[in-house]
């Protein structure tokens, strides 16, 4: 069935409940279901929407312009550059705007369209936001056509049966194939994106969905880093005698991954190796230790959100993106809680007290602070150097 609506709607957001918020189409012409999340970044859109930790969610933006900086082919996150492996649509207060700089080679409309990124524009935001603030992330399907014809029941129905996060592992999809290395570091005016000289360590990367600057931050800090797909067996890990290991972050259900990752993980911290963990790789870290993870009611997304550094007192204004949480009452005694959330108090880090090896919830590659994290990585290339002797 067909319903009419509201004249000039070219884009629908219809969620499992029924609930249909009508606007404008932008992006891709087409059909996506996943978990509404919300974002409350004010820039770093396109390092949104193609950070693989995002799989199978729309996101929200409740900063209301978006597109003044359009996007540019050296700031896309994920390392595969398939749109299925990153966000599958976005919502905008208004229709994003044409772009004004000077890294810009397209607009963010037309870069979304080409990538088969959803987009619905003119919609109330706050609303939406007010909404999955209370009754947590909606199951819903995100549809651009445009001649504005939508089977409304139909897309509540495919809604309604979509199957969730939970128990999803998504980083099967998001990891990479085969084996590579990588040498690139972080940008700088004016050479831009250049290859460090001087890397003294050799870091292998567990891969389950990593962010391209997360590897440029690790080349940054002195590593020559070699990326290994998610099921790697740790024996073949340890086999290239790396002096560090990285989990990287990436989407789904840390428990759902854990079900391979977990006892490989395990052998990684048996090693001695240091290992260092970010988001999805925090997460999977504290199952193996013994810790519990669970789904959030909202999660946390945005580039604005606190963070206590319990080892040394100092506060960090971090980049988060998480939909599970590790319980911080199941930490067993070997491990230390390092990190807290100061919104809403939950874990954001870890370390094992006899073990070289940690890990945090936040995003340590991105830069709201706009430093204020980076020094994770030097803790884990100190570490690293301490193991040396």
């Amino acid at each position: 069935m067909t319903i009419e609506l509201p004249k000039g709607v070219t884009g629908v957001l219809v969620l499992a409940d029924g609930t249909v918020f009508p606007g404008h189409g932008c992006g891709a012409i087409g059909q996506a279901a996943g978990e509404v999340c919300f974002n409350t970044a004010m820039t770093g859109y396109q390092e949104i929407l193609t950070d693989p930790s995002y799989m199978a969610q729309i996101v929200t933006f409740t900063f209301p312009h978006q597109g003044n900086t359009g996007t540019n082919v050296e700031d896309i996150e994920q390392i595969g550059g398939a749109a299925e492996t990153a966000a599958r649509g976005a919502i905008f207060r208004s229709l994003p705007t044409p772009p004004a700089n000077w890294r810009a080679d397209s607009d963010l409309n037309a870069w979304m369209s080409r990538r088969g990124v959803v987009g619905l524009a003119g919609i109330d935001t706050r609303a939406l936001t007010r909404r999955i603030r209370e009754a947590g992330m909606p199951h819903a399907v995100i549809a651009h056509d445009a001649q504005g014809a939508f089977d409304i029941p139909a897309l509540a129905e495919q809604a309604r049966s979509w199957s969730g996060l939970s128990g999803l592992d998504l980083a099967k999809e998001a990891t990479t194939r085969q084996t590579f290395t990588w040498d690139e570091g972080l940008w700088a005016w004016p050479e831009g994106y250049a290859k460090p000289e001087d890397r003294p360590f050799e870091v292998v990367v567990m891969d389950y969905g990593v962010k391209r600057n997360i590897l440029r931050s690790l080349a940054s800090t002195g590593a020559r880093i070699t990326v290994v797909p998610a099921d790697t067996p740790a024996e073949d890990v340890l086999a290239r005698n790396p002096d560090g290991v990285v989990l990287s972050n990436g989407p789904g259900d840390p428990a759902a991954t854990g079900e391979y990752a977990v006892p490989e993980i395990r052998k990684l911290i048996d090693s001695g190796k240091p290992v260092f963990g970010i988001c999805l790789g925090h997460q999977m870290l504290a199952l193996a230790v013994g810790a519990r993870t669970t789904k959030m009611e909202q999660g946390h997304h945005g580039a604005n959100h606190p963070v206590k550094d319990l080892t040394t007192g100092k506060v960090e204004i971090v980049s988060m993106n998480h939909g599970f949480t590790v319980d911080r009452h199941s930490l067993p005694e070997a491990v230390q809680e390092t990190h807290v959330s100061l919104f809403d108090g939950t874990n954001a880090g870890i370390a094992l007290k006899d073990r070289p090896v940690f890990s945090v919830q936040h995003h340590p590659e991105a830069s709201p602070g706009p430093n204020d994290s980076h020094y994770l990585f030097e803790r884990f290339a100190g570490l690293m150097k301490q193991a040396r002797g």
